[in-house]
């Protein structure tokens, strides 16, 4: 690997962003390619596949092997709201390949008795965020009901772009949040990726089911995601 690329490379990952080194193994060379690029040469079907899956592969273009060098951040799922669904998808979460953290400033709740060996902050997300920011391989999962703690994460996933925000409540619900939301400055084509109700409709009943639900539709929107964005 050329010193060009491993610089690259590790640029993109202290900064949390995708990229490939695709490597000609004939010639020797190579190209970091960052998600959301397009490239020429016929490879661009297996550069987005690829991206979408986070593994590495060879394949065949234009006459030419490549390696495709995946460099994918570990995606991972931030929750507000230390409740009972939280608690499930705490436990769910790590199984299916996800980091996942809590913020929730009602001490009450956010307890390590409750949540044992979680990553679990007892503070508003105005602050946590700050030091903690959100980005593109970020699910937000809004769980406490309170506009008050839930609003401000919801906003800023949206204007981060995470791969998905989902926020629990009814439709009527929703419908007040959206109102907030665009007070607060948020688009209508934002606000249209709020997954509400959340999670895939399986017609979960119980704090389990609906964090396996949310889960779901957590791993099929980055399975899925627009790489043009």
């Amino acid at each position: 690997m050329r010193t060009e690329h491993l610089a690259a490379i590790n640029q993109a990952r202290g900064s949390r962003r995708a990229v490939i080194l695709v490597t000609d193994l004939d010639s020797g060379d190579g190209q970091v390619v960052a998600e959301g690029q397009i490239i020429g040469g016929g490879v661009q079907a297996d550069i987005d596949k690829a991206f979408r899956s986070g593994r590495s592969s060879t394949v065949e273009a234009g006459g030419r092997k490549l390696f495709l060098n995946v460099q994918v951040p570990p995606p991972r799922i931030v929750v507000i709201g230390a409740v009972h669904i939280s608690q499930a998808l705490a436990a769910m979460a790590p199984v299916a390949g996800f980091d996942l953290s809590i913020i929730d400033p009602r001490t009450a709740f956010a307890t390590p008795e409750r949540f044992e060996g979680v990553d679990l902050t007892a503070d508003w997300p105005e602050d946590v965020l700050k030091e903690r920011p959100l980005d593109a391989y970020t699910a937000l999962v809004a769980v406490t009901h309170d506009p008050k703690i839930d609003d401000f994460p919801i906003a800023e996933a949206l204007r981060t772009g995470c791969f998905y925000v989902g926020a629990l409540g009814s439709r009527k619900t929703h419908a007040k949040r959206v109102e907030r939301l665009k007070e607060a400055g948020i688009t209508d084509a934002q606000i249209a990726g709020i997954d509400a109700p959340i999670g895939l409709d399986i017609g979960a009943q119980s704090p389990a089911e609906i964090a396996v639900a949310v889960l779901g539709a957590i791993i099929q929107a980055f399975r899925k995601r627009d790489l043009r964005v």
